[in-house]
């Protein structure tokens, strides 16, 4: 702590402060340009945010074929058949007769458990492994090129019912749940999918057990009943077995949940709503982004609004702070002529033709086209009633119009949108960097800050320098003024003794 003053009474500490605040001006300067550059990485990073969001997400949905192409399926019958489709789903009418449906087998217990179930089952006798075999629809089903897997379980001590049930159920390679009912003391043994898999025997195969386990429980392999696989005729003429109740055919899966009252017409449409919702959102989307870089490059600069220093901050309140920044930050990105470029390179991506085999070359042809008012920036507008028809007449066309992924004349205009804005991006990352980038510099506003706190850190140290340079010539003043102290009092004591005290 340095204490000035006591010699000539000149408060030397304020006066020292007062010179310091002069000669820290330049790097006041320094600070401001530094956040001046930091303001601007930032606002960089926000279009770059933007962009990279619209190019994954809406850029992306719109190269989707689902986006176009998702199905209306109604049927005549919903009680009994319904039906989703796929992209690739043939529009039209399909007729369906459901003549029985598929059903899994089941065997119940004849004559209940013959053991007390708190027992273990060694106690009750039960040893060895517990053997069933399953059968599956070709050789790749099981080991060795079979048709069937055996299921084995070894009896482990203080094994109780309980435990093997509940291991059966959890082998996610057995189609197989087992349930014993306390009510009835009967334990139940049944397929977890429809349908037969073993023509002429048993789906759950147990005859080989030599543990006694099944016996015990009173379940009997000529007692299993219920699997048959589902019928139904398609169109009037195609005959269809089936081991599920749901089948797949052009590109629609029919699901069946009961017979049919004879024919079930079920409707395939595209969905024009879902792919209108889709490309509003994707206009709206990009709408915003020529909104951004257009009033970026509007925005009015107000060059007497230089960032604040932390003394002004300090005598300011927050909304004080908080208006003053609004209007420094203005205008950041004024004048970066790689922006503008960039927002005319995704506006001339609409205007192109692109040849292809579809029935629609341009954007105004299925009812989009930019606003004729100048001062939008080139925002998209869709005629929605245009649009519904063509994608009702042709909604493959629109999709090849957009997103044909083909290098030359025939690329879609999605891609063109996509090549402008990734291009964009890539700029703005060499200019601003990446939110992730640590290193300064990896960028060319980075390489500037950095170059600032160089300037910065070399400007501190000669502060200090100046500083101590002040505090040693107001001490050797305070000396100087100490010594003529000294000696005048010396003088008065000498010349006049008795007035000195």
């Amino acid at each position: 702590m340095r204490i000035g003053g006591l010699a000539s009474g000149i408060d030397t500490e304020s006066i020292i402060r007062d010179l310091m605040n002069a000669e820290r001006m330049p790097l006041d300067r320094l600070h401001q340009d530094r956040a001046r550059l930091e303001w601007k990485r930032d606002a960089f990073r926000d279009v770059n945010k933007m962009l990279a969001d619209f190019d994954r997400n809406l850029i992306l949905n719109m190269k989707l074929s689902d986006t176009f192409n998702t199905k209306i399926i109604s049927s005549t019958q919903e009680g009994a058949v319904r039906a989703t489709g796929n992209a690739g789903a043939n529009s039209g009418t399909y007729r369906i007769n459901v003549s029985q449906l598929a059903s899994s087998a089941i065997n119940v217990g004849e004559k209940g458990v013959d053991f007390d179930t708190n027992q273990t089952l060694n106690e009750a006798g039960i040893t060895g492994a517990i053997t069933f075999r399953t059968y599956g629809k070709d050789s790749s089903y099981g080991e060795d090129g079979n048709n069937y897997r055996d299921h084995v379980y070894e009896i482990r001590e203080g094994d109780k019912l309980s435990d093997v049930i509940k291991r059966i159920n959890d082998d996610v390679n057995s189609p197989v749940r087992m349930t014993y009912d306390e009510n009835s003391n009967k334990v139940i043994l049944e397929a977890t999918r429809t349908g037969i898999y073993n023509e002429g025997g048993a789906e759950i195969d147990f005859g080989s057990d030599e543990s006694g386990f099944f016996d015990r429980l009173g379940l009997d392999i000529n007692n299993e009943q219920g699997a048959q696989n589902a019928r139904f005729t398609y169109n009037g003429a195609y005959e269809v077995t089936t081991q599920d109740n749901h089948y797949q055919l052009n590109g629609v899966t029919f699901q069946f949940l009961n017979v049919t009252d004879g024919e079930a017409t079920l409707n395939v449409t595209n969905d024009i709503d879902h792919t209108v919702e889709k490309i509003k959102e994707f206009v709206e989307a990009y709408n915003e982004i020529v909104d951004k870089i257009t009033a970026s490059q509007r925005e009015q600069v107000f060059r007497d609004y230089p960032p604040l220093t932390d003394e002004q901050k300090a005598d300011m309140s927050e909304r004080e702070i908080e208006l003053w920044e609004e209007r420094a930050k203005s205008g950041m990105l004024r004048g970066e002529s790689f922006l503008s470029t960039g927002l005319s390179s995704m506006r001339m991506s609409w205007y192109g033709t692109v040849k292809n085999d579809g029935a629609f070359t341009s954007l105004t042809q299925i009812g989009i086209e930019t606003s004729s008012d100048y001062m939008d920036g080139g925002k998209l507008v869709i005629d929605e009633k245009k649009l519904r028809e063509v994608l009702a007449e042709d909604s493959e066309s629109v999709q090849k119009l957009f997103s044909n992924n083909v290098e030359g004349e025939g690329r879609g205009l999605i891609n063109r949108l996509e090549d402008a804005v990734e291009s964009t991006i890539g700029q703005i990352n060499q200019r601003a960097g990446r939110a992730t980038d640590v290193s300064l510099d990896s960028y060319a506003l980075g390489k500037r800050m950095e170059e600032i706190n160089s300037r910065i850190e070399n400007f501190e140290r000669r502060l200090e320098k100046v500083e101590a340079r002040y505090w040693r010539q107001f001490s050797a003043m305070e000396q100087a003024v100490a010594m003529m102290n000294n000696q005048s009092n010396m003088l008065m004591a000498n010349f006049f003794p008795g007035q000195v005290q």
